[in-house]
């Protein structure tokens, strides 16, 4: 083990947006759901209207988080629920039109496993190229389009990236052409302003522990008007969308964590994501790389390679620090992430990718120590 860390080196968290941290205030409003209100919300006696009133305020809490109206907020069990639900509800809608779908190469796998699902129940899909940046050209989402067009779904922000799609501008084409729009914002909701009026789109996935929520919930934005068929069935739970008791004890804690979201300031996390890359070119110099586009990417989150080195290799020098890779070595063959691929990114520059996704809970001091556990493992320049 390198002399930067020692078995007793405090663990080091950089992959917030694997999961964000459930902070103090998140987890003690959830709390009171675990232990006294433990009623179930759709009964009619007295234990349950506690629980009842906690996910009613949730959803005016997820709702108040992107400008949607409470109604419009079918809770699920996290994003890849809401992904399936969005894509698989369009398809099975009652009066659809069309059998085809668009979409992007650098799509997160709750949205590409689910469409090459449907091409087998018929399904047309035409995936979109991105430019080295991981963005989509709004006109070839117009040039895409067909009469049997049903369902635009490009994500608002990249997981590995951080990049942001040109939203606005993709819906806006959507509605003159008369088609749905969705975008997944797991990735986007909590770490920058997202307003589902302004965006334009008809369909909003988030997860709420990519934003300081729990595990085990997430939420699926639909446009009032519009009706997706159910993904579950059973009793009429969710407005007869979502079938499932709700829980009142994950709905407190999604409920508290977009209050939470809702009045953050983003630039501490930004200045901080900043200094880390300025720390990186100043020690490596051009022997590291950014991945992801320099401005559009949302503020938490450091993409970046070694060329000629293996990521997994270099975080296993590093193990009181949590980030993940950009590719994956099997009995000794690297494979590069589809996200880069999609980007051209070479396989020697991609295969010596980290990610680094911060919160407010980092420290400079913190970003010093990785800084200088990567001059460890990498050793002198050359």
């Amino acid at each position: 083990m390198n002399a930067i860390f020692t078995p007793q080196t405090p663990n080091i968290y950089m992959d917030t947006n694997g999961s964000a941290k459930v902070s103090d205030k998140v987890a003690a409003a959830m709390l009171p759901y675990l232990m006294d209100a433990f009623g179930n919300p759709s009964s009619g006696h007295w234990a349950s209207g506690k629980a009842k009133t906690c996910i009613a305020a949730a959803r005016q809490s997820v709702a108040d988080l992107i400008g949607a109206k409470p109604e419009e907020i079918v809770f699920t069990s996290g994003g890849t629920e809401s992904n399936n639900f969005a894509l698989k509800g369009i398809w099975n809608m009652a009066g659809r039109t069309g059998n085809h779908f668009i979409t992007s190469a650098v799509e997160h796998e709750s949205i590409m496993r689910p469409l090459r699902f449907l091409k087998t129940r018929g399904a047309q899909v035409t995936v979109l190229p991105v430019d080295r940046y991981g963005r989509v050209d709004p006109e070839a989402v117009r040039a895409a389009i067909t009469g049997q067009t049903v369902l635009i779904s490009i994500m608002q922000a990249n997981n590995e990236t951080g990049t942001v799609q040109p939203i606005r501008d993709i819906a806006t084409v959507a509605a003159e052409a008369g088609v749905n729009m969705h975008t997944d914002g797991a990735q986007s909701v909590g770490k920058i302003r997202v307003d589902v009026r302004d965006l334009g789109v008809d369909m909003l996935s988030l997860a709420s522990h990519k934003f300081g929520g729990p595990n085990g919930i997430g939420a699926l934005y639909i446009r009032k008007g519009l009706r997706p068929a159910p993904l579950l069935h059973g009793a009429g739970h969710e407005g007869g969308r979502r079938a499932g008791t709700e829980s009142a004890l994950l709905a407190a804690g999604i409920g508290a964590a977009a209050e939470l979201a809702r009045r953050k300031n983003p630039d501490r996390v930004r200045m901080l994501r900043d200094y880390f890359w300025e720390q990186l070119t100043a020690a490596f110099g051009t022997r590291v790389v950014l991945n992801g586009h320099p401005v559009r990417r949302v503020p938490n989150t450091l993409s970046i390679s070694f060329p000629g080195q293996i990521g997994a290799d270099l975080l296993a020098k590093m193990p009181h620090v949590a980030a993940t890779t950009g590719s994956a070595c099997h009995a000794g063959c690297v494979t590069m992430s589809s996200v880069l691929i999609a980007m051209g990114v070479s396989l020697e520059v991609g295969m010596g990718t980290i990610r680094f996704s911060l919160s407010d809970d980092n420290t400079m001091e913190e970003i010093d120590r990785v800084v200088a556990a990567l001059k460890a493992a990498l050793g002198p320049r050359p």
